[in-house]
């Protein structure tokens, strides 16, 4: 362990991976080679950060959330308790022949998660998936396509149903497409080509 980090003894730790300055990995975390973090992140209990994942700084990852190999998270991203992101559109243990798959026999796809948005918990990400700068994801949801910045993602299958704020609140959306927030009094342009 460095001191310019936090890793609790339980956690494995790769030395290939790479952790930025005040990071803190907690109870039974595992982060493979390749991976790397920037400053200020939490790693939760029973996290796991595969191979190579890019984590941006000041990013949130919460209990048991499971991050294949594949995923990139931008700065300011939360991800909640149980979170899955994929990496395999056709997941199967054997060949067509009976054989079983090894590292050459698959496709990694790719998932980006934005600056600042949020995936609640419980929630999947299928791989090949963007989620936009401050976009929302509801806990459970299951994420097929991908989600504009300041979306709400919703349901099984998530559905686009509002916009939120960078704050968290939902957003009034005019006729113009500009989402007036009554928390904070933020107005933001919203849309599906907002990205």
């Amino acid at each position: 362990m460095m001191s310019d980090f936090f890793v609790h003894p339980t956690a494995e730790v790769s030395a290939e991976a790479k952790i930025g300055q005040g990071t803190r990995i907690w109870n039974r975390a595992q982060v493979r080679e390749g991976a790397v973090l920037g400053d200020g992140c939490i790693v939760g209990k029973d996290a796991y950060v595969d191979m190579d994942v890019r984590i941006g700084s000041h990013v949130k990852i919460q209990n048991s959330a499971l991050l294949y190999h594949g995923a990139t998270l931008e700065d300011g991203v939360f991800i909640g308790p149980q979170v899955c992101l994929t990496n395999d559109l056709y997941p199967r243990a054997i060949n067509p022949d009976g054989s079983l798959k090894g590292a050459s026999d698959w496709e990694v796809g790719e998932t980006v998660i934005r600056y600042g948005a949020s995936v609640g918990a419980g929630a999947i990400i299928v791989t090949g998936v963007e989620v936009g700068r401050f976009a929302m994801i509801g806990a459970g949801a299951v994420v097929t396509h991908d989600v504009p910045a300041h979306g709400l993602a919703l349901g099984v299958p998530a559905r686009l149903v509002g916009y939120v704020c960078a704050c968290g609140a939902r957003l009034d959306v005019d006729a113009q497409g500009c989402g007036h927030c009554a928390r904070c009094g933020s107005i933001v342009e919203v849309g599906e080509d907002s990205k």
